[in-house]
């Protein structure tokens, strides 16, 4: 079984503003590592020199994982590809900020489902908005294995906010957040525990930590770079059925496509929704119809040409 590699969907010093960036994983030996590890972006100069970056990675840890550019077409029959498309674009929303990057990506998204149309293996979607951008890609494919990062995301950083807080570890927090990577966001703190004992837990001062944390990292370093790789990685590990256990992931549900925790057992995902309370009802059926909409908006935009 392959496995992935713990590179970051983006890349500390990258400067990336339009186009893909994939990685492709295929069978390989050693330490849950891949033998080779597939690059494609914008230009084939920054392909090359993501490529050697990670190839200077490779040999410093001495790892068996080869970086190489590939075209689109390769991607075809690897075990996993991680997408990180971002257009360019000026966002100016002061709220729903995720949602601004939506008209810009959604195109190249489209673009390339119809380049892997008919894959069969697991595609992570890292691009914003991403519960918009995931169920794209899966439509505009027809992949039946297409996960949405990001609500796990959110829900680590919910339990690193709620553990600080209290002053507890952050592995003593057990909670999830659901619904849209973004200011729908439902936080399940009925269902919330810490060391396994219910906890009256400040929601809407979590609420404001979650909604401001991305902007100040990204005010900071230009993006987050870290978060999404970590989330990436161990979803991967999940997903490749190289591990089991639960993660919150954009993914299709009762018609519609959000967050949602899935538990994987061999790599094979099914929802495990925790008990909602009336509030938090109600915030998650807010969050399926706003992403409903916004996607029944959305589906008509052109598909751009091939460069």
């Amino acid at each position: 079984m392959t496995s992935p590699s713990a590179r970051s969907p983006t890349p500390p010093g990258s400067t990336v503003s339009r186009g893909s960036r994939r990685w492709r994983h295929e069978r390989g030996q050693g330490a849950g590592l891949p033998g080779r590890l597939l690059v494609n972006s914008r230009t084939a100069e920054q392909a090359a020199a993501l490529a050697a970056d990670l190839d200077d990675m490779r040999t410093a840890l001495r790892l068996p994982v080869h970086p190489l550019t590939c075209q689109p077409a390769d991607l075809m029959d690897c075990d996993a590809v991680v997408i990180a498309v971002r257009a360019t674009f000026t966002n100016t929303r002061a709220t729903d900020v995720r949602m601004g990057g939506a008209a810009a990506n959604a195109p190249h998204i489209a673009l390339l489902g119809a380049v892997l149309r008919g894959y069969t293996g697991t595609v992570l979607v890292v691009t914003n908005p991403v519960d918009l951008m995931a169920r794209l890609f899966a439509d505009s494919s027809g992949c039946g294995r297409v996960y949405g990062i990001g609500s796990n995301l959110d829900t680590a950083r919910y339990r690193t906010a709620l553990a600080a807080l209290l002053g507890v570890p952050a592995r003593a927090v057990r909670g999830h957040v659901i619904g849209e990577h973004g200011d729908g966001m439902v936080v399940c703190a009925s269902a919330t525990t810490v060391n396994h004992e219910p906890i009256a837990v400040p929601v809407q001062q979590l609420r404001d930590e979650l909604a401001s944390r991305a902007g100040r990292i990204s005010a900071g370093i230009g993006r987050t770079r870290s978060g999404p790789a970590g989330a990436v990685v161990s979803t991967l590990r999940l997903s490749l059925g190289l591990a089991d256990g639960v993660t919150e992931l954009s993914a299709a549900y009762r018609g519609g496509w959000l967050g949602i925790p899935l538990r994987f057992t061999a790599g094979r995902p099914l929802p495990c929704l925790p008990s909602l309370d009336a509030d938090e009802t109600v915030r998650f059926d807010a969050a399926d119809t706003k992403l409903r909409t916004a996607y029944i908006a959305l589906r008509p935009s052109p598909t751009p040409t091939h460069r």
